[in-house]
């Protein structure tokens, strides 16, 4: 008799984050779990993570009734699956008890099976409580230890076998009840060696009857050799994805992984002619989706700047949409020192987005000129204990730039006692906005923040990457703007759509029309649209090109640095992003220091300071505008 590995279908939730960005519309994918259903598979993840907030920041949809909409597809007997991120439930930023709890309980009322939890820090103080919770609120609890290889030539005692089996025996040490153990390779970096070693070990710790599971990604191009470790040394589940969101960023498709056993004394638990048939469904509904090239492909310098697959298509989409793609390797090379200095905490949500915020900063600014607030916190201790410790230099730069002290206490404790946190602080952004106190509204609140109470207001917009081809034509004058279709061949014609609103593109030769207004192309840019640029390259600002075209660097070419005179004040944007909202108005006086308004950028907020007091004579962006770097913002009257 072999033995069947049990598989749990990612295509739902780590492949739309891992290929789309988690920028999926619920209606359009209802039809490939249906599909995937009737091929006879049954435990799919389908929420958590990054895309809960996703379906508010950029799908203008309620993941609540997402969740409840694939409980319904797919019938009663689904295992449906979330991802928790420990004390951060669904965000970047840790929360308080009465929040972690409502999580649970509000996952459960929304037919949700099971959650699983993990930490990045592998800090085990942070799964006490949320575990708890899950199982409290009468979910099955699968506690996660996160896995990552360090960089080659970095030398450290976190990230061996040895060290995940300590963790392991921490969580049993601490008596927190769970379901099943999973081991979690955001990045895909951990070697195939190390995950048999470290399956084996966790085995015989925990007995035969304990479910095991191995969870990794194709990044690296090493998935489904670590699959086999992991199967041999004897896990009893992994996770795959289907077609067309499997390989590259994803998970391996089940398809693959199925043909790889052959022959062995393992298989799965699949009819593999059926799934077939599920994933030409699948292809059918993701058809008009933008597929970012880098989705698709595996990336060999993974292993030395570890960014698991969602992050990866997160950051270079937004890179792409900020025009400075063409930065994104010096920011991924500069990833490995911020993992070596900030004390080896596991590269997947929210550390490795704090991780590529401060190699983006690092890049963009300067070394360690400015110190991401939430990689500045981790080395700090808000998140909790890193594996080893941070670089007393470091710490040191984040204490005096975020003016906070080193903390040994526990996150949730500092949680609880923030008077920022929590269910009363959610009911009074409520109350603010007149929004009615529901337990969804308040976890949306506190979670989300001001994104979560623009969707509840109604003033979202979705920002959905998709691409419609049309027949070639005449196209009407007006702005241009980016594009995010696939790379254009000469001839064809696009309609995009940023922000909500719809772009005309058609490549003729060497140029670019925007909505009839023509753009000089680089055509060695091409795959990389930006601020400034048309389908897939650079503008390179030269006559004729829109007012605010961008030169081939991505930043405008004359507007951005900042001008003074006696009369005025030009206040640039200090990055790329999106204006996430204005603090003052035409006429208002300000001082200098005073918050003209915040800049979001790669999930930071950048406050934008008045550089000098007087009065705000123009303001040249709105919420929601995407801005380039050096881009006039405001200007001050002296």
């Amino acid at each position: 008799m072999k033995k069947q590995i049990h598989v749990m279908t990612t295509a739902f939730r780590d492949g739309f984050q891992s290929v789309y960005g988690g920028r999926v519309a619920t209606d359009d994918f209802l039809p490939a779990v249906e599909a995937a259903v009737e091929a006879g598979l049954n435990h799919f993840e389908v929420g958590g993570g990054a895309r809960f907030q996703s379906l508010y920041f950029y799908c203008n949809e309620d993941a609540f009734e997402m969740m409840d909409r694939v409980r319904a597809t797919a019938g009663p007997e689904a295992d449906l699956q979330t991802l928790g991120r420990g004390i951060n439930v669904v965000g970047l930023e840790s929360q308080s008890r009465d929040i972690i709890k409502l999580h649970a309980e509000l996952f459960k009322k929304h037919g949700i099976t099971t959650i699983r939890n993990f930490d990045a820090l592998n800090d085990v103080n942070n799964l006490i409580y949320s575990g708890q919770s899950i199982h409290d609120a009468g979910l099955n609890h699968e506690v996660a230890v996160t896995l990552m290889a360090l960089p080659p030539g970095i030398a450290g005692t976190a990230h061996t076998a040895e060290f995940y089996e300590n963790t392991l025996r921490e969580i049993l040490d601490a008596d927190i009840p769970y379901d099943s153990v999973v081991f979690k390779d955001a990045s895909g970096t951990a070697t195939p060696r190390t995950v048999h070693e470290t399956i084996a070990r966790a085995r015989k710790m925990l007995g035969e009857e304990t479910k095991l599971v191995f969870h990794t990604h194709e990044t690296a191009g090493t998935s489904i050799a670590c699959y086999i470790a992991a199967i041999e040394a004897g896990a009893d589940q992994v996770d795959c994805s289907l077609a067309p969101v499997s390989g590259g960023t994803s998970q391996p498709d089940i398809i693959s992984l199925w043909q790889v056993l052959r022959g062995t004394e393992f298989e799965l638990e699949v009819d593999v002619e059926k799934v077939r048939e599920a994933e030409e469904v699948f292809k059918e509904c993701m058809a008009d989706y933008y597929m970012p090239p880098e989705a698709k492909s595996v990336e060999p310098l993974i292993p030395f700047s570890p960014m698991p697959g969602g992050a990866l298509t997160s950051n270079t989409q937004m890179m792409r949409d900020s025009g400075i793609l063409d930065r994104y390797a010096e920011v991924a090379a500069a990833m490995e020192e911020v993992v070596a200095r900030g004390g080896y905490a596991t590269s997947v949500t929210p550390v490795s987005q704090f991780y590529f915020q401060q190699a983006f900063n690092n890049v963009m600014v300067g070394p360690w000129k400015k110190i991401a607030e939430g990689y500045g916190k981790m080395v700090l201790g808000y998140f909790g204990k890193t594996p080893e410790d941070p670089d007393p230099e470091i710490v040191e730069l984040a204490r005096e730039q975020l003016g906070l002290e080193p903390t040994t206490e526990k996150p949730v404790d500092l949680n609880d006692a923030d008077p920022g946190k929590g269910v009363e602080p959610a009911k009074a952004m409520l109350d603010e906005a007149g929004l009615p106190h529901t337990d969804e509204n308040v976890f949306i609140a506190a979670t989300c923040k001001d994104k979560g109470i623009t969707f509840l207001k109604g003033e979202a917009v979705a920002n959905i990457r998709k691409k419609t081809k049309e027949p070639a034509g005449p196209v009407a004058a007006g702005p241009a703007a980016a594009d995010n279709s696939d790379a254009a061949e000469a001839g064809d014609t696009y309609t995009v759509t940023i922000n909500g609103r719809g772009y005309t593109v058609r490549i003729d030769g060497d140029t670019a029309m925007v909505d009839g207004a023509p753009y000089a192309i680089n055509v060695t840019e091409r795959g990389a649209p930006g601020n400034g640029s048309a389908a897939g390259t650079t503008a390179a600002g030269t006559a004729g090109a829109p007012a605010g075209g961008t030169a081939s660097t991505g930043t405008p070419a004359a507007q951005g640095a900042q001008a003074a005179t006696a009369e005025t004040v030009l206040v640039p944007a200090p990055l790329p992003g999106i204006v996430l909202r204005l603090n003052v108005g035409v006429g208002d006086s300000v001082q200098e220091g005073d918050v003209l308004l915040v800049l979001e950028s790669m999930k930071m907020e950048n406050p934008l300071p008045a550089p000098a007091g007087g009065i705000v004579q123009e303001i040249k962006a709105s919420p929601g505008d995407q801005v380039a770097a050096e881009q006039v913002l405001v200007t001050i009257g002296r």
